[in-house]
């Protein structure tokens, strides 16, 4: 059974973006970009809410190197891709395509299906709807050494309480550290 895995990073006063949306201070090395090639070996779809699949849609089309790395900017754009939004009628980046409804069902239909496992990237709304919905199989979080003072909460109108096992951790040279968590269920 494929499973749903969130990998995203997060400043160290818990946001998972800027106040503004803003990306710009992930920190970001040699051996995070070796981390992330081999992460796309393991998927082979990628999840998206509209806010950030925008923001990746306008950025990956044109990325070059060696701003980023060719393996990466291979797999973001030729790996199919599932927008969830209520708002967007057209995904129009390579293998796209948008679910407008009944996202629990899709997801759900999609984890019975053959195939490697799905990442969400960002997408905080999304991840707060899969985590109410238990669809979330592995929380992959990257706390960096950065405090943003402000910015977006990864989880918003959570009702209760989601308790996690840790499965592991990684600290990576640049200062990030990776927790790997699963829902602990019982």
């Amino acid at each position: 059974m494929r499973r749903v895995i969130v990998s995203n990073f997060m400043s160290l006063d818990g946001f998972f973006a800027g106040p503004g949306g803003e990306l710009n201070w992930f920190v970001w090395d040699d051996e995070m970009a070796e981390y992330v090639k081999a992460q796309f070996t393991e998927i082979d779809t990628l999840l998206f809410g509209r806010k950030t699949y925008q923001l990746m849609a306008d950025y990956w089309p044109a990325a070059k190197p060696p701003e980023e790395d060719p393996v990466i900017i291979e797999a973001m754009n030729s790996l199919p891709k599932i927008v969830f939004s209520s708002t967007l009628n057209r995904a129009e980046w390579r293998n796209s395509r948008v679910v407008g409804g009944h996202i629990d069902e899709e997801v759900a239909g999609l984890k019975k299906q053959a195939g490697r496992d799905m990442v969400i990237f960002g997408s905080g709304t999304i991840v707060s709807a899969f985590t109410r919905s238990g669809l979330i199989d592995e929380y992959r979080i990257f706390v960096n050494p950065v405090v943003l003072g402000r910015g977006r909460p990864m989880f918003t109108g959570l009702e209760r309480a989601h308790k996690l096992k840790l499965l592991g951790t990684r600290t990576f040279q640049c200062g990030n550290v990776l927790l790997r968590y699963r829902p602990d269920n019982g």
